[in-house]
This record gives structure tokens, sequence and C-alpha cells, in this order.
């Protein structure tokens, strides 16, 4: 699945994951793992918000080069996909550890009762971007969006509103139509803009060299991508073995930093459908969304509060949370990536 249709998901699905939560509650426990006996390792089933992709490069080369192991952990990667409720996996229990394509999914879920937060940023700036094709009609600016058609995710239209809302412009100066995952609205002429990730390298390919980015992080939202997130009682539970985790995980990225192609081919070892020669188009921006000046200074999975409550902040003006905004300290902590200070890697 795209990750575009994951940025904000619908509140019907974020509802049935609180009642999974509420049930699983009632029983004591929101953990259906156990830790295995003896000198057994204590597995950490990830869930992600998507189906495998060069989003778990740094997963995929910390299982491989043992860095699990070494935490007394055993990693399995749950994909997630078009039917799949990965947030209210996680919350009921089914899964232990979770990573999503957005930050606002968390934080919506919060605001609707659901026990999860994240303790990591997997990737410091959103990929997500509107993309139009040179000429006249080419978007650079948000002002230039003014009186122009955009095909966008019928999930991903809180952000064109947020976008505009930030930028001054009322909503009734563009014209929006909902698109798939592919970019042939753009390309046949029906729209000026099409949205997606900027790490799609095979969807994108068909834009060519006439291709002209505008991203959502540059527009003024600047959201998290890839965050990873547990629940309250996992986290309370078994917080050391969630500092495994991200000691782990943070590891791998940083191997993967530090060789890429190694890293690919680890990735399409694991998942074969994937292919090394799209992969390798996209693995420098995968790792130029994982590092920047912020990681240089406060290492891989860094994430700070100013910019959750920013999130908060704009989501709440924009009336996306039913029950009242929720609180910061309930949907982030820093707790873990203090713990981890010393591993994870400082490269930007």
């Amino acid at each position: 699945m795209n990750k575009d249709s994951l940025i904000n998901p619908s509140r019907r699905d974020l509802l049935k994951g609180v009642g999974a939560a509420a049930g699983i509650a009632s029983a004591g426990t929101l953990m259906s793992v156990i830790p295995a006996q003896g000198a057994d390792p204590f597995k950490i089933r990830m869930q992600l918000g998507w189906l495998a992709s060069n989003g778990i490069l740094g997963e995929v080369a910390a299982a491989k080069l043992g860095y699990f192991k070494e935490e007394g952990l055993e990693l399995e990667i749950v994909p997630g996909g078009p039917n799949v409720d990965g947030i209210g996996s996680v919350a009921s229990g089914s899964n232990n550890f979770g990573s999503i394509s957005s930050s606002p999914s968390l934080m919506l879920a919060r605001g609707a009762g659901i026990p999860i937060k994240c303790i990591a940023a997997g990737y410091q700036q959103h990929p997500f971007t509107y993309f139009s094709l040179g000429g006249k009609g080419n978007v650079r600016t948000p002002q230039d969006l003014i009186g122009k058609k955009v095909a966008t995710q019928g999930t991903a239209r809180i952000l064109l509103r947020a976008m505009l809302a930030k930028n001054g412009i009322a909503e009734d100066q563009v014209e929006v139509s909902v698109m798939g995952g592919d970019m042939s609205p753009l390309m046949t002429g029906q729209v000026d803009v099409a949205t997606g990730w900027k790490t799609n390298v095979g969807a994108l390919s068909v834009l060519g060299d006439d291709r002209v980015d505008m991203t959502l992080w540059d527009s003024g939202i600047q959201l998290y991508a890839n965050p990873y997130y547990v629940t309250d009682s996992v986290l309370a539970e078994h917080g050391d073995k969630v500092v495994g985790a991200i000691r782990a995980i943070s590891r791998g990225w940083g191997w993967a930093q530090a060789n890429p192609e190694g890293a690919v081919d680890a990735l399409v070892e694991r998942y074969p459908n994937l292919k090394k020669e799209n992969e390798m188009k996209a693995v420098g921006l995968v790792l130029g969304y994982s590092f920047n000046e912020k990681t240089a200074a406060g290492g891989w999975g860094v994430m700070t509060a100013e910019n959750w409550q920013d999130q908060i902040s704009t989501y709440d003006s924009l009336g996306q949370f039913k029950n009242g905004a929720p609180k910061l300290e309930d949907i982030m902590t820093l707790d873990i990536l203090k713990a981890t200070a010393d591993v994870r890697p400082k490269l930007g």
C-alpha cells in the first residue's frame, strides 16, 4: 500500500482500535507476546503501517547484523497494508511495537482514546510532496496553488487544508480532487498538481526531468514520518526491551548510512519482491530523511516536544480532535531517546 493513504486514518478505524484496546485492557494486559523463559530472546513484533519497503532499511540491517540478538531480542516485522489496522493491532496487544507512516496518525489515535505513545522519529522531515510539471502551471510555493487543480489522496486532504491555512490561502481558491497512488492525473493534464511521497521513486519516474517539487515541510507543515510507538502498558512493563529495540534499530540505521548498498542488498534479500535497481535510486533520499543536522546533534531518532506541540495545535485549529486535543505528554515521550543517547549514531 502507498504510505500516503495512512497519513490520516479514518475515525472508524481509530475507534475500532479503541474498542480492541479496551477489551484487552479489561483482561489486565496489552501484551500478546510474553518474554520467553530461560535464555530465549524477547520477541519484538514490529507492526508496520505500510507494506515492507525501504522505510525499514535500518531494522533489516540490524537484524542481519545481530544487533537485536545482542540486546536479547528477536525481531519479527509484521507488514501493514490496505486492510490492516496497524495502530489497533498494537493497541490490542497483537503486536508490541509499531511504526506508522505519519505522526498525525498517532495524535488522532491518542485523541480518540487509544493508549499509544511515540518514542522516536524515523524520518526527521516528512517526504510528502506536491508535484507539478515545468511550464506556467508549475508550483514552487504555496501561493502558486491559487487557481490550480490539485489531486491528492483522500486521507491527505487534511494536509492540504493545514498547509493552505498556514499560508493564509482560502480553501475555495484551490480546486481539489481525490487520486490514488499513481501520477496519471498529472501526466494527462487533468490536474496541475499531484501528491505523494518523494521516496516513491518508481511511481515518480513517469514524471521525468520536468518534475517540480514543493514539499509539505517547506510549505510550513512540519510532520515526522515513520514514528515509532508502543502502548503505555508496554512502556511501563517492558521499558528495558523498548530501550533495547531502539538501540538495535538506531545502530542498524547508522550502519545503513555508512553502507547504503549493503543495506539495500539486505533489504532485497529479505524481500525479494523489491528490485535493487529501484531501491538504489531511493536509498539516498531515505537516508537523507533519516539523518540531518538534527541527528548530527541529537542522534538518530531525535524529536522535540516543540515540534509535537505545533502539530497538536495545527490539527486542533482544524477541528480534528472530536474529544479535545490530547496532552503533549500523552502523545510522546523523550525517555527512550534519553536512555539510548550514548548509542544512537550522531550522523548528519
